[in-house]
C-alpha cells in the first residue's frame, strides 16, 4: 500500500533548509514525491501523520563497533569470547541503534567477522537491524592498536590481522574482502583503549596503508584509518585513505591535506569525552583516560579550523566504548554544535555527507524521488534547541517498513 508522511517540519538534507508542512509519498520501499501537504492525493494510501514533528532522511551513524556497548574495558574481555557471545549480543545492540533513528550504520573493526554475519542475517530478515557497512576485522602491526596483548607465549586473536609488511597488508585486506567486507580499516597509529601504544605515534607505514588503499581501489570499495598522530592521519592521506577517523591530534598541515585530497574526518568526539566524564573511578583504565585526555584537548580547536577550511566532516560516534552504549549515541549532535559546527550541517553529516563517503549517496543520505525510505522524526526541533531533540527519535521508517512510531 501507498504510505503518504505527512511533515510538519521537514529537512531533506538535500540543502540546510527546513520547510513546513510537506507531505511525502512512499510505494513499497522508495519515496516517489514530495510535495506540498496540503496538494498530495490521500485517496487509497496509509496516511502517517507526523504534523507535529520534525522529519527527516534516516541517520547514518559512520562509525562504531557491533560487538561492545560501553564496557569500561571492553579489550580485556574479549581474548575470552566465543564469536557466538559476540553474534548474540550485537543483534540487540543494533536493534538499539535503529529504534534511536540510525538506519544505516558503519562498522570499523568488530570481533571476527560478527557484523558481516550480522549484517547477512539482516538483510535476509532473520533479525531485526539497520542497514550495515562491514569493515570485518582492521589491519594493524604488531604492537599498534588492534592487537592484543597476550601473554608472549600466546599468539592469535580475531580483533584485527596483524601486517608487518606490504604484502602482508595487501593479503590481508583482500581476505577481508574475500570474507565479505564492504570497506578496509585500517590502524594508522596508535590509539586510547589500546594497552603499550600511543595515539601520536605511526604504528601502519605509508607503504602498508597504500598496498591496503590500492586493494580497496581495485574493487571500487571505500577505506578508512583510525588516525589520532598528525604524521599518521598525513601518511593514510597520502595512501589514499577515504576516512580518517578522529584524528584529534591533526596539526594545519593535515587539515589542509583533508581539504586537498578530499578526504572525510570522522571526530567521534563522545568516545574520548565519556572516558574523560567516567574516568578511572567508572573501571576504565588509567592509561587509557590519560591518553583521551591528551586526545580531546585541543580536538574542538580542529574542528572549528576545518569548519572554516572547508573540510568534510562526517558523523560517527565510535559506540561500544566505554561508556557510549547503543542507542544513546545522538549526544554526539550536541557534541559537535558545542565544538562550532553548524547544527543544520551536523544533520546533513549523519545524512547526506555520510551517503557520501559510503559510496551510498544514490540511493541514501536525502529524502529525495528514488530514494530508498529511509525516513525519520523527532519531536522538537534540534536546529533550535542545540540538538538536544535528537536524543528522542519518536519514528522510524527503514527501506519503507515502520519500525517505530
Amino acid at each position: 500500500m501507498k504510505k503518504i508522511i505527512k511533515c510538519g517540519s521537514f529537512f531533506s538534507a538535500v540543502d540546510q533548509n527546513v520547510q513546513k508542512n510537506v507531505a511525502v509519498v512512499v510505494e513499497d520501499n522508495i519515496i516517489s514525491q514530495v510535495v506540498p501537504a496540503n496538494t498530495v492525493d490521500t485517496a487509497g494510501a496509509e496516511v502517517i501523520d507526523l504534523s507535529d514533528k520534525f522529519v527527516m532522511p534516516g541517520l547514518i551513524d559512520g562509525h562504531l563497533h557491533v560487538g561492545m556497548n560501553g564496557e569500561p574495558d571492553s579489550m580485556a574481555e574479549f581474548p575470552f569470547l566465543k564469536t557466538g557471545d559476540v553474534a548474540y549480543r550485537a543483534m540487540r545492540y543494533v536493534e538499539r541503534d535503529l529504534m534511536a533513528g540510525f538506519t544505516t550504520i558503519r562498522c570499523e573493526g568488530d570481533f571476527g567477522y560478527v557484523d558481516i554475519s550480522l549484517r547477512d542475517a539482516i538483510q535476509k530478515g532473520l533479525c531485526v537491524g539497520p542497514r550495515m557497512q562491514c569493515s570485518g576485522i582492521a589491519i594493524s602491526s604488531t604492537g599498534g592498536h588492534g592487537d592484543f596483548h597476550f601473554n608472549p607465549d600466546v599468539s592469535g586473536g580475531e580483533f584485527a590481522a596483524i601486517c608487518n609488511s606490504p604484502d602482508a597488508a595487501r593479503a590481508a585486506t583482500r581476505a577481508t574482502f574475500k570474507h565479505g567486507a564492504d570497506q578496509v580499516k585500517l590502524m594508522a597509529t596508535g590509539g586510547v583503549m589500546s594497552k603499550g601504544d600511543e595515539p601520536g605515534a605511526c604504528e601502519m607505514t605509508f607503504e602498508e596503508m597504500k598496498a591496503c588503499c590500492e586493494v580497496a581501489k581495485f574493487r571500487g570499495r571505500t577505506s578508512s584509518a583510525h588516525a589520532h598522530g598528525a604524521e599518521g592521519i598525513k601518511n593514510a592521506i597520502r595512501a589514499g585513505i577515504t576516512s580518517i577517523e578522529h584524528g584529534m591530534l591533526i596539526d594545519d598541515e593535515g587539515i589542509d591535506m583533508l581539504v586537498e585530497y578530499g578526504t572525510y574526518l570522522v571526530p567521534t568526539i563522545i568516545a574520548a569525552y565519556r572516558i574523560v566524564e567516567f574516568g578511572k573511578a567508572a573501571g576504565i583504565p588509567d592509561y587509557a583516560v590519560e591518553k583521551a585526555q591528551i586526545c580531546l584537548e585541543n580536538h574542538a580547536a580542529h574542528l572549528k579550523t576545518m569548519v572554516k577550511k572547508g573540510v568534510k566532516i562526517a558523523f560517527g560516534t565510535d559506540t561500544g566504548t566505554p561508556y557510549s552504549k547503543h542507542g544513546d549515541q545522538a549526544f554526539e549532535f550536541q557534541l559537535m554544535v558545542q565544538a562550532g559546527i553548524p547544527a543544520a550541517y551536523c544533520l546533513q553529516a549523519a545524512t547526506k555527507v555520510n551517503a557520501e563517503m559510503i559510496k551510498r549517496e544514490k540511493e541514501l543520505g536525502t529524502i529525495e524521488p528514488g530514494k530508498l525510505a529511509d525516513i525519520v522524526a523527532f519531536d522538537g526541533n534540534p536546529i533550535e534547541d542545540g540538538m538536544k531533540s535528537m536524543m528522542n527519535c519518536c519514528f522510524v521508517m527503514k527501506d519503507g517498513v515502520v519500525y517505530k512510531g
